[in-house]
């Protein structure tokens, strides 16, 4: 499976400059034959808080233009941006997933709003997990802050093969994005991508890309840079199952004391 890892580089706040862009990169990975191209979290705004400016009503024009280009170029695509929430008052920050004739194949809510620069005073917090499949693969996806609680990934581990992890992670924490991403792909033997961005956002956080694609036994298939938005790389599906095979501890796992339900949240 070749996979297409966008470093997005978002203007603040500028959501059509951001999905024109959006597109040419997709267009890029349908030529380069990428299965599957992802963005980052919140990835046609920035991380911005201002939710009248950058929360999508429903089905709005960042899912519409998503669904588009993911049917127009018969890819599957992964990307995370931010929905009004119930009542109109907090958003969802969401990653969803559209297979290749542009249908939303599943949706996912935040579980773990940031608290420490206070994003759940903003967006409500996800309450379910989601697994899915692309072009045959198990899959879940996860967002940013999520990466610090490996419960969640724990909760999923025996029904996917790769897990993507989208994210807004600053240049500070570097080191911890990178750790994690490993450990978590050894601690539950499967795919472990991870795509950041890069650049400096309205806020004034740098962030340092360093996407990658760790495999079963945390070895780093690919990587990005600090200044490139498009990197590629190539994943093995039947890796997983030699890997468990031959080291079988998934078997061994004790019960989780959190259960997250393992429903599909389907855009609505």
């Amino acid at each position: 499976m070749n996979v297409a890892l966008i470093q997005f580089n978002s203007r603040w706040e500028a959501k059509r400059e951001n999905l024109e862009r959006a597109e040419e990169f997709v267009q890029r990975a349908a030529e380069d034959h990428c299965d599957v191209v992802i963005f980052p979290e919140m990835f046609a705004t920035g991380f911005s808080m201002n939710i009248p400016a950058v929360a999508d009503e429903g089905y709005g024009e960042t899912a519409i233009a998503l669904s588009h280009m993911a049917k127009k170029y018969s890819i599957n695509l992964i990307a995370g941006y931010a929905m009004v929430g119930p009542g109109g008052g907090k958003a969802r920050n969401m990653a969803v997933v559209f297979n290749r004739k542009g249908q939303p194949n599943v949706t996912y809510t935040k579980i773990h709003p940031f608290s420490f620069v206070g994003e759940d005073k903003h967006f409500i917090a996800g309450t379910a997990t989601s697994t899915f499949t692309i072009d045959d693969l198990p899959c879940s996806v996860f967002i940013c802050y999520d990466l610090r609680f490996p419960e969640v990934f724990r909760s999923v581990a025996k029904e996917v093969q790769a897990i993507f992890v989208i994210a807004n992670w600053p240049t500070s924490r570097k080191a911890h994005w990178e750790a994690l991403l490993k450990a978590r792909a050894i601690e539950n033997q499967c795919f472990i991508i991870g795509v950041n961005r890069i650049g400096t956002d309205g806020n004034g956080i740098h962030y340092p890309g360093a996407s990658h694609i760790f495999d079963p036994l945390g070895n780093d298939l690919c990587s990005g840079n600090d200044t490139d938005e498009y990197i590629t790389g190539a994943l093995d599906p039947a890796e997983v199952e030699r890997v468990r095979s031959a080291f079988p501890f998934l078997n061994d796992m004790k019960h989780c004391i959190l259960e997250f339900d393992n429903g599909e949240n389907h855009i609505s």
